[in-house]
């Protein structure tokens, strides 16, 4: 997977992609650290980013908390996701494969099974709120929006990292204008909507949930944030890139969130599709259908995002049992299997949108902070950038098969959560820790599994060979200059 040729890379400027898993050689860093922004902000310019504002109304929370809640919650979340962003351009690898220096060549499946989850997850709850939102604003069939959208995300996962970025630039601008106009019509009073009558009081319960929930909302998106800034040339600004992601993440998530609590209350809808249709409508006759369908198509571009992050995760795993070259095919594959995964799961699902987005979101969020802590903390504090790429291709390098250091503090961040978790409705089965239930139910289990996780990944750290690790780099790099 360090060997390069003609036929690699991303297949010319409207080719398919050709890599996958594989290290990506200084020659092919095309990236512009200006795409980061637009990518990451269209990414979170969708109606999903509107359902999670509707979390905290949905537990009785008022508009000002909720917003508050909303921002707080972005904020900390894409701190985590953008300092991620920042190791694509050093490493020139996804993100998954180079967690293996924390977990071992091996080791890494046991965050990859949560990795997976969150991009299936995030998928079944896309195509939920796709299906019952033009459903309902539309009246199209739900099957019908189903097999539509994972045929076009497929499409842009198989063609991949340019394509992604190119469809995402294009879908902002044309969005963006009718979004400002909507939420124009919000702020002068235009857009229809009036006192709320549900009973609306401030719990610390419903904020802590309204504040998980956006944080968690850029944390999934810490796995793979940095398999789109891979291609970007090794001397990129950590600082430019770091803001560019940041910026654009937080900027469109924290403006859609407090539009869907203002959607939640004072227009009393349930479903973030139709409140963008109904506030739009009254703003301008079709502004709001015309709003409407370019939220969809952003929606779906974000599925094909998932659907490539996914495929990477899933190849990264079967490598790690048995090693793989990590062709053209395979990427396909892999990506018409997870869409298969995805469609059947999300057509079993007929509860509400709401409700399965927040199961989701807090799902993401205990399984994946105990990983992003450990990732972190080794690449900014402990090895602070420096690894032996070829070694992360190899169950014999000097990152091991198992990693026990990663393992453990893994599995103790994790364990640590399970007391303070507050478990949303799994069907007819919901679970709130001892500790949680004594905080009269608000959820901090994954700031806890987040201090625990960094305490014990850092301390058990302390015993690591640097000398050993300094002589693998080196030899790394010798390989790698002659490729």
């Amino acid at each position: 997977m360090i060997e390069t040729h003609a036929t690699h890379g991303v297949g010319g400027s409207f080719g398919v992609e050709t890599r996958s898993i594989d290290w990506v050689p200084d020659e092919e860093r095309h990236g512009r650290v200006w795409h980061q922004g637009p990518l990451w902000f269209l990414g979170n310019f969708q109606y999903f980013t509107v359902a999670v504002g509707f979390v905290g109304p949905s537990l009785g929370l008022p508009l000002g908390p909720t917003v508050l809640a909303g921002v707080l919650g972005i904020v900390v979340g894409t701190l985590f996701m953008a300092f991620h962003a920042s190791q694509g351009p050093v490493l020139g690898l996804p993100q998954m494969i180079q967690s293996r220096a924390q977990f071992g060549y091996r080791g890494v499946i046991v965050v990859l099974v949560a990795t997976l989850f969150t991009y299936l997850g995030f998928n079944v709850a896309d195509q939920v709120l796709l299906s019952q939102g033009l459903n309902g604003v539309f009246g199209w069939s739900r099957p019908s929006v189903a097999v539509g959208a994972t045929v076009l995300a497929v499409l842009l996962a198989v063609y991949g990292h340019d394509w992604l970025h190119r469809v995402f630039r294009w879908l902002l601008y044309i969005s963006l204008p009718l979004m400002l106009l909507l939420t124009g019509g919000v702020l002068t009073g235009h857009a229809g909507g009036q006192p709320s009558h549900q009973h609306l009081a401030f719990t610390w319960a419903a904020f802590f949930a309204q504040f998980s929930a956006a944080a968690a909302y850029n944390i999934t998106y810490a796995p793979y944030v940095s398999d789109y800034s891979r291609y970007l040339p090794r001397a990129t600004s950590a600082r430019s890139l770091i803001a560019s992601v940041f910026f654009g993440a937080s900027g469109s998530a924290v403006w859609l969130i407090a539009l869907g609590a203002w959607l939640a209350i004072r227009l009393g809808v349930s479903d973030g599709l139709v409140g963008l249709r109904q506030a739009g409508d009254h703003v301008i006759p079709g502004l709001g259908a015309a709003t409407a369908v370019l939220s969809v198509l952003s929606l779906v571009a974000t599925m094909g995002m998932n659907a490539y992050g996914g495929m990477l995760t899933v190849l990264t795993g079967v490598d790690s049992i048995r090693t793989i070259k990590p062709t053209r095919a395979a990427r396909i594959v892999t990506i018409l299997v997870l869409a298969a995964v995805w469609y059947a799961i999300a057509s079993l699902i007929s509860e509400n949108a709401v409700a399965a987005v927040f199961t989701a979101l807090t799902l993401m969020l205990y399984l994946l902070v105990p990983w992003t802590a450990t990732n972190l903390v080794d690449f900014f504090f402990l090895r602070r950038g420096h690894y032996a790429v070829t070694d992360l291709f190899t169950p014999t390098g000097i990152y091991g098969a198992w990693s026990w250091r990663g393992l453990t503090a893994y599995a103790a961040g994790f364990a640590a959560e399970i007391p303070f978790m507050v478990l949303p409705n799994l069907g007819s089965w919901s679970y709130t820790g001892a500790v949680a239930h004594d905080l009269a139910g608000t959820d901090i289990a994954w700031l806890v599994g987040l201090f625990v996780t960094s305490m014990v990944y850092v301390l058990i750290s302390r015993t690591r060979d640097r000398a050993r690790e300094e002589d693998a780099i080196a030899r790394s790099e010798q390989r790698l200059a002659g490729v």
